[in-house]
């Protein structure tokens, strides 16, 4: 699976930051109230330095209306382009498929 590779996808924790909190003048300090979680959570997925989890996503989701894949779909996009273009990237080349990507379909499931 390869991405583009101009630029990463926009993190989850800036789409939150410029998208929800600063349209709707929410201070991290009231969004942390909000979600019951602490400011250090909030500041850290902001600046891109914690994933967003499925709980996350959900609390984020119930708060201003969204589903929870915007904010899943979002990480998942970062966490892939990250490591596609990281010091991962040479492992992952190394590994070779044992099933060709685009295999002709089995006789056995001919019509």
């Amino acid at each position: 699976m390869r991405m583009p590779t101009h630029q990463p996808p926009i993190h989850p924790g800036e789409i939150l930051q410029e998208e929800f909190l600063k349209p709707y003048h929410i201070t991290t300090t009231e969004l942390a109230k909000k979600l019951e979680l602490s400011i250090e959570q909030i500041d850290a997925i902001i600046k891109a330095q914690q994933s967003i989890s499925t709980n996350m996503a959900l609390r984020l989701s119930r708060l201003f209306g969204t589903s929870p894949e915007l904010w899943l779909n979002g990480q998942m996009k970062w966490d892939i382009w990250h490591i596609l273009h990281g010091k991962q990237a040479n492992q992952l080349d190394r590994i070779k498929p044992i099933v060709p990507l685009l295999s002709p379909q089995p006789s056995y499931l001919a019509a």
